[in-house]
């Protein structure tokens, strides 16, 4: 029996218990397996098999039961989440992706036929192999967006019965490493997962009170947004137990005032890569960033203050860039970490640290102290080359009042952060825009914010 037979086999035991839960209806395992039949047969008439599938659509019951009827069939699967021409364009080149499938309202399969001629050996080999794969992109935040192939069979090996299953929000979506651990753990679990289309503060604290949400699983800039909003006073949020937080460095002001706002619930760092899944992770308490990483199949070693992770379920390549494990399947994560005992703190990325007259500035830092201005909405700093000390510190702030100009809120910043932060970490350039500074994934998106200016 393989994995994806497995998990077919836990959807049976389940049967008749909630599965899925969307805009009120809920969806049984035993409608899932009907409905991942179902789409298998129309696949394979459609003769959809061992080839390069894209799919678009949020979270939904039947593009849960696509996905599974597409792994069966050997395909190798590129969720396409919210994205512009230009991206999907970027996606569609890299991924060579053959079919472009979306399902209407109407629960009609729509197929594109792209007619795409794979280019890419390592696609080739793959697609040899008679093997399930899936490729996920990062963000973007950083940079060109890189393609990460992953072995469907590895990936879903992970995940067993046994674990505590709850009543969880699927928050991030099908094209991230987080959103897949959330729906593959829960439905091995044999939980519940509430699937939201609509991810404000307001809707999120909405669904918690209405489907009683026990755990929630967002990025740190939701939760800024969450707490900013105070949506959570208007409604019955005492279902929630477990917040779990990764994707990004959680500012510490605002895991002090999460903790506040939820006394009784317990906040937990995640920590996951797309090249290399979700790890295993236990916070220090619920008002600490100090975490506990690695378990069973993954170990970590800290090289220079940087993190090194190894594992097997570790995708198979990246598609676009340079194969980045070494000889011994070692991964630089390229997270600048602190250590104390068997803890660890999560500082940032090495490619974003700020090089001031030699000194070290973490662009988080600063974000940090500045997101506690009433005058801020969002803010994102970067560094920026001066002849004189190497870089200086810029921050672009989306402001409260768009009526503010440069000037004076360069003068509130300086004047914010001189007790608070040494003068090189101060911004000394302001920049006003009134975008938002994250993705439909509720991450930051540092190169798209720094494009703006």
């Amino acid at each position: 029996m393989n994995n994806l037979e497995r998990f077919l086999s836990y959807f049976a035991d389940y049967g008749e218990q909630n599965a899925l839960i969307l805009n009120h209806r809920n969806y049984s395992y035993n409608w899932l397996l009907e409905r991942i039949k179902y789409w298998y047969y129309v696949l394979s008439e459609e003769g959809i098999e061992k080839s390069i599938v894209g799919f678009r659509g949020d979270y939904s019951p039947e593009i849960i039961a696509l996905f599974f009827a597409l792994i069966w069939l050997k395909n190798i699967l590129v969720p396409l989440g919210v994205i512009n021409q230009q991206e999907q364009n970027r996606y569609f080149d890299i991924a060579n992706i053959r079919y472009l499938l979306s399902i209407e309202e109407s629960e009609t399969l729509v197929i594109e036929d792209l007619k795409a001629v794979i280019n890419n050996q390592i696609l080739t080999d793959f697609i040899k192999q008679q093997s399930a794969g899936i490729i996920l992109f990062s963000s973007g935040s950083t940079g060109t967006p890189k393609g990460m192939l992953h072995d469907c069979e590895k990936l879903l090996s992970k995940y067993t019965k046994g674990g505590k299953s709850f009543n969880t929000l699927a928050f991030l979506s099908l094209d991230h490493i987080g959103g897949i651990n959330t729906l593959l753990y829960q439905l091995s679990n044999g939980g519940t997962t509430l699937l939201a289309n609509d991810r404000r503060p307001e809707n999120i604290c909405q669904l918690i009170e209405n489907c009683q949400i026990e755990l929630l699983p967002v990025s740190p800039t939701f939760l800024n947004l969450l707490l900013m909003s105070e949506s959570y006073k208007n409604y019955d949020v005492s279902s929630l137990k477990i917040i779990s937080y990764g994707t990004e460095v959680m500012p510490e002001n605002t895991l002090t005032a999460l903790a506040n706002a939820f006394p009784g619930v317990r906040l937990k760092q995640t920590y996951g890569l797309s090249e290399l899944g979700i790890l295993p992770t236990k916070s220090e308490s619920s008002d600490s960033k100090w975490v506990k990483l690695g378990g069973e199949d993954y170990e970590v070693k800290i090289v220079d203050n940087i993190l090194w992770i190894k594992t097997n379920s570790a995708m198979v390549s990246y598609l676009n860039s340079p194969y980045p494990f070494d000889d011994q399947g070692w991964l630089n994560t390229g997270d600048v970490v602190e250590m104390k005992g068997d803890y660890f703190k999560i500082l940032g990325r090495q490619s974003e640290m700020i090089i001031v007259g030699g000194l070290k500035v973490f662009p988080q830092e600063i974000e940090n102290i500045l997101i506690q201005m009433p005058e801020i909405d969002e803010v994102t700093v970067f560094g920026e080359p001066n002849a004189i000390t190497g870089n200086i510190v810029v921050a672009v702030v989306k402001p409260i009042d768009l009526s503010i100009d440069e000037r004076k809120m360069r003068k509130l910043i300086q004047s914010y952060c001189q007790p608070k932060l040494q003068s090189y970490k101060i911004p000394v350039k302001v920049c006003l825009n009134s975008n938002e500074h994250h993705n439909h994934r509720y991450k930051k998106i540092r190169s798209q914010v720094k494009e703006m200016l």
